[in-house]
């Protein structure tokens, strides 16, 4: 088997070389070796960097992920940590949908100044609400995999 150097797994994945060290530093890849002064890597350190970009995409702490990575070769997640990261998407979303839709009715909103505007203001209150909230508790996610 072909192994790869460090510059090709960073040109096939579309990363920094500094983030592939990076993430060698941190566990979440290994390298086999070195030809010269480059890493070699193995081929299916491609496929473990996709599961780590899907895990960022998905709100996931490169902590977290490296977490579900343990020792193990094959990443083990909690499903009940999968279940609270999507519970906690679908209220991102369920937000991110009313703020859209409180932003296109001040945009198209006839009172003279926005800060006028009561719907405004409503949303503007529930903004300030979850920064409070958010500085003051943990999120669900971080519980649960302290906890475990």
């Amino acid at each position: 088997m072909k192994l790869m150097d460090i510059a090709e797994v960073a040109k096939r994945s579309g990363l920094p070389a500094a983030t592939l060290r990076y993430y060698e530093e941190k566990g979440l890849i290994e390298s086999l070796g070195r030809r010269g002064l480059r890493r070699t890597f193995d081929h299916d350190v491609l496929e473990r960097l996709s599961l780590i970009a899907l895990g960022q995409m998905a709100g996931f702490s490169l902590d977290e992920i490296e977490m579900m990575f343990g020792s193990r070769q094959r990443p083990h997640v909690d499903k009940a940590l999968l279940a609270a990261k999507a519970e906690e998407l679908t209220r991102t979303i369920r937000q991110l949908g009313a703020l859209k839709n409180g932003l296109d009715h001040a945009a198209s909103c006839p009172a003279p100044h926005h800060i006028e505007c009561p719907s405004f203001q409503r949303l503007m209150k529930i903004a300030a609400t979850r920064i409070g909230r958010s500085r003051s508790r943990p999120t669900r996610t971080r519980r649960l995999i302290t906890s475990a």
